[in-house]
């Protein structure tokens, strides 16, 4: 399969942050009704009108057309647990009960290599076909889930982050490690993986209720140390949670400041839900650099609450967008999307569609601080695209058939679009997914 071809069609692509009025700020967005990306070696080329770029391409090279389609960067979710794909529909519980239900039974089965690496391939093929190329994933505690997940990835050349789930305590023995074992077993695996072709690590300490403090303090010191792995986390999610922190916690000033004091806090954490914080702890989260995952469809099947999108931009604090499965209803990002809408417009603060798409994509690579190689469609970017149809089925058709512009169809698809609507899904250059 040649490694050189040009991806033509209608192009979209976003170069900085739309802004949150209805139209997009001058300058935000690259739009190209006949675009052309020259895909040479897992990279962009080149991204120009097509008519500009013919002249410059070599004769007989592959041209895949996708007139009547939409290309896109490839969709990012920074909050996902592979582990808990099964456990997708579960009826709902809030957190903590739906953890111990269904969450813990299930992640101790991931001890085993048999089990966890078709799991680790059924939840790849689902991103792709979902259109997301890139995901920040939660494994489970035992190692073997983490290598069956890399081994899966960069077998498919996928740029993923990932990472053991620390928890020392409060929690079926079958899961816990204790707090010299989990980083030595951390140790080695970003040895192993951390790095390798397109895959990053990242430390994962559930969340503050289970771990000790050791085990925060040595996760804090091997960031400090390696200051390119990530970090990712989960805060004030859950009332009950919160008030669980504070009586395991009682010398901490508030949730964050659990994280704080043991040094996990900085520009590559990453902190889900985030629902139920103070506009101090989001301003101390901003001056960190860190950011928090929205995670609407999963706050909404668990009635975590209701997250203040502007709150956070007015504390200048980054959002992602993210799916949380398996609480999380959807691994599509238009699903995602659908339901942050639902979540702003219960606050008084409507997503545009714009502001939905520009987080999907460079949005959540700047928040990752990987936007050096994914979250746009530009020269010298890595190649990951997903390729939308307007017409993916009877009731869009006819809703985009009527659209008068740009913003009403990208509306449209984030309001009755779902993984039919993704098309084709490029990863590393290569097709990866086609809808049958």
């Amino acid at each position: 399969m040649t490694e050189t071809r040009v991806l033509r069609g209608p192009l979209l692509t976003f170069r900085e942050d739309p802004g949150g009025e209805d139209q997009p700020e001058a300058g935000s967005i690259l739009y190209l009704e006949d675009g052309a990306l020259w895909l040479d070696h897992g990279h962009v080329r080149a991204v120009d009108d097509y008519t500009r770029l013919a002249p410059r391409l070599p004769a007989g090279i592959e041209v895949v057309d996708y007139a009547g389609k939409l290309m896109m960067p490839g969709f990012i979710d920074s909050h996902v647990h592979y582990v808990q794909l099964d456990i997708m529909a579960a009826y709902g519980r809030q957190l903590l009960d739906w953890l111990n239900e269904y969450t813990f039974p299930e992640e101790c089965r991931f001890a085993e290599r048999d089990y966890a690496e078709p799991v680790a391939e059924a939840f790849l093929d689902e991103l792709l076909r979902a259109g997301t190329t890139t995901a920040q994933v939660f494994c489970s505690s035992h190692p073997v889930s983490v290598e069956s997940f890399f081994v899966a990835a960069h077998r498919r050349g996928l740029r993923m982050l990932a990472g053991k789930v620390l928890m020392d305590r409060n929690a079926p023995e079958a899961l816990t490690d204790t707090a010299l074992g989990g980083i030595r077993d951390t140790e080695r695996l970003i040895g192993d993986w951390h790095g390798k072709g397109r895959l990053s690590y990242s430390l994962t300490p559930r969340f503050a209720p289970t771990s000790t403090r050791r085990q925060l303090d040595a996760t804090g010191s091997l960031l400090r140390n390696a200051p390119d792995l990530y970090l990712q986390t989960h805060l004030a999610e859950n009332r009950g949670e919160i008030d669980w922190v504070a009586e395991l916690f009682p010398e901490a000033f508030d949730y964050l400041d659990v994280y704080e004091r043991h040094g996990l806090v900085g520009p590559r954490s990453t902190f889900a839900h985030g629902i139920h914080l103070t506009q101090d702890a989001r301003a101390r989260l901003a001056d960190a650099g860190a950011n928090i995952a929205f995670c609407p469809t999963s706050n909404l099947f668990l009635g975590s609450g209701l997250f203040d999108r502007l709150a956070c931009r007015k504390a200048g604090l980054a959002v992602s967008l993210a799916s949380d499965v398996g609480a999380g209803t959807d691994l599509c990002g238009l699903g995602t999307l659908k339901a942050a809408y639902q979540v702003g417009q219960l606050l008084g603060q409507p997503l545009t569609a714009w502001q939905g798409f520009y987080h999907l994509t460079l949005g959540n690579a700047r928040a990752l601080q990987l936007d050096a190689h994914i979250g746009s469609l530009r020269e010298g970017a890595e190649a990951d695209i997903v390729v939308l149809d307007p017409r993916a089925t009877p009731l869009l058709a006819r809703r985009t058939a009527r659209a008068n512009s740009l913003g009403e169809r990208l509306f449209a698809l984030m309001m009755l679009g779902d993984d039919r609507a993704i098309y084709e899904t490029w990863a590393g250059g290569k097709c990866q997914h086609r809808r049958a």
